[in-house]
């Protein structure tokens, strides 16, 4: 559940989790491009309407909840690199930030009911999925 300033509150309900052979972010690529394996996502029941159109080849972005992320870092160093300035996390990709929210593209591989088999995806086994969306192409595509 998420608070806003003024009070309301807002829930955030996953609708999928990430199925993959990465278990550990010390050996997790940092960006889907640089060597991620391939992964699933599974899908809950109650989202099948939403995957009837999904087709391999399209590309996506998947917002995911980095649920194994620190929440209370503002600064990084980029990519751990003691040697960069120390840089605010809304500037960087760093996973440790006040919302961890995941943002990945990634490839459709495969459809398989419930499951879609992606390409490029650097999130870990069992990271919660909060939705997905397609890549837009041209204005005159969409």
């Amino acid at each position: 559940m998420v608070e806003a300033a003024n009070g309301d509150t807002y829930l955030l309900q996953p609708v999928g989790r990430v199925v993959s052979p990465l278990t550990d972010a010390s050996s997790a690529p940092r960006q889907g491009d640089e060597g991620a394996p391939t992964a699933w996502l599974d899908f809950d029941p109650q989202v099948e309407r939403a995957l009837r159109d999904l087709r391999v080849g399209a590309e996506l972005l998947v917002l995911t909840w980095l649920d194994r992320a620190r929440r209370d870092v503002l600064a990084v160093h980029p990519r751990g690199d003691e040697s960069r300035p120390e840089t605010g996390v809304f500037s960087t990709r760093s996973p440790h930030r006040p919302n961890p929210i995941g943002l990945h593209r990634v490839r459709v591989l495969g459809v398989d009911g419930l499951r879609v088999e992606v390409a490029d995806l650097e999130a870990l086994d069992g990271t919660p999925v909060l939705d997905v969306k397609p890549v837009l192409g041209a204005v005159d595509e969409r």
